[in-house]
C-alpha cells in the first residue's frame, strides 16, 4: 500500500492559511496539517478543523519567527525586546550553541502550547516544528517527553534529500547536509521511545515551493509505504508574504494539491491520500 500525507505546516499562523488548508483537503489531497498554538487565526484554525473530520492535526512547536503563549518575563531567553521568537532558526542556533538560551524556558513554552491545543479540544494526530527546530539535540528530547506524555503517537522525520529542488547556494547544501544529518539522529531516537514516523519525508525545505511538477515525481516514484510531503499553501501570495515576511509561493503550493491532474494520478498509481493517524 502506498500512502501519502501531504502536510500543511503553520496552521493558525493566519486566515488566508487556514482558508487554504479547507480548499486544499476538501478539493484536494491534503488530509493533515500542524497548527501553530502562537498563531493569531488558532480559533478560526480549530473552528475548521471541527469542520472537517479527514483533516488530522498535529502541533507545529514553535521557537521561532513567531508569537510565544508564555509571556515574555517567563522566557526571556527565548523572546526579543518586542516579546516575540527570534527571527529564525540561525539567529536561535547561534544563541542556543552559545549556551543564551535556556533550555527550562524551552520546556515550559512548549508545554504550553501543547497545554493550548489540549484545552481547544484537539486530538492531536502527531508533532513537528517551525523550521525544524524539534532535531535538535536536546530540543528533541523535550519535545519527545511532552508528546509522550500527551499521547501523541506520531512525529515528523525530516530526512530531507540533497537535492530535492533546485540547489543554487552553499547555505541551501549546508542546511540540508545539516538537516539530513540531523534527521538519522531524531529517527533513532524516536523509534526508540515508540513513536510512529512516515517511512519518507519529500517537500523542499530551503523555501523553494512545492509545485505540480514536483508532487508529479514524488507520485510516480512513490513505493510501498508511507511518504509526508511538507507544504505551506495560502490564497494570497501578497498578504502573506509580507505577513511572514517570506517571499514563497503559497498560491503555488495550494494550486498542485487541488490539481485535477494529481487527483487523477494519484488514482493510477494507486496512491492513498491519508493523515498520521494512518501510522496507527
Amino acid at each position: 500500500m502506498k500512502n501519502l500525507i501531504v502536510n500543511a505546516d503553520d496552521f493558525g499562523r493566519h486566515r488566508l492559511i487556514n482558508s487554504a488548508v479547507e480548499k486544499a483537503c476538501i478539493k484536494g489531497v491534503l488530509r493533515s496539517a500542524t497548527i501553530m498554538a502562537g498563531g493569531r487565526a488558532f480559533d478560526d484554525a480549530v473552528k475548521l478543523a471541527g469542520r472537517i473530520p479527514t483533516l488530522g492535526v498535529g502541533i507545529h512547536f514553535t521557537l521561532v519567527n513567531g508569537f510565544p503563549i508564555l509571556s515574555p518575563h517567563e522566557i526571556p531567553t527565548l523572546v526579543t525586546e518586542d516579546g516575540v521568537f527570534h527571527e529564525n532558526y540561525v539567529v536561535f542556533l547561534k544563541k542556543y550553541l552559545q549556551g543564551k538560551i535556556s533550555r527550562q524556558e524551552i520546556r515550559a513554552e512548549l508545554a504550553a502550547q501543547l497545554e493550548k491545543t489540549q484545552r481547544a479540544g484537539l486530538n492531536l494526530t502527531h508533532f513537528d516544528s517551525h523550521q525544524h527546530l524539534h532535531h535538535i539535540p536536546g530540543i528533541a528530547g523535550i519535545a519527545m517527553e511532552l508528546a509522550s506524555k500527551a499521547n501523541i503517537p506520531a512525529m515528523r522525520v525530516a530526512s530531507t534529500k540533497i537535492f530535492d529542488g533546485e540547489l543554487d547556494s552553499m547555505m541551501q547544501l549546508i542546511g540540508r547536509l545539516g538537516l539530513g544529518s540531523l534527521a538519522k539522529y531524531v529517527e533513532r531516537k524516536a523509534h526508540r521511545q515508540n513513536f510512529q514516523t512516515p517511512n519518507y519525508f519529500s517537500g523542499i525545505v530551503a523555501g523553494e515551493s512545492v509545485d505540480e511538477h514536483f508532487l508529479t515525481s514524488i507520485i510516480e516514484n512513490m513505493t510501498e509505504g508511507t511518504t509526508e510531503i511538507m507544504l505551506h499553501p495560502g490564497t494570497d501570495n501578497a498578504t502573506l508574504q509580507e505577513y511572514t515576511g517570506w517571499q514563497h509561493n503559497f498560491e503555488a503550493e495550494l494550486a498542485a494539491v487541488t490539481s485535477p491532474n494529481i487527483l487523477k494520478l494519484m488514482a493510477k498509481h494507486d496512491v492513498i491520500a491519508t493523515n498520521f493517524s494512518a501510522l496507527r
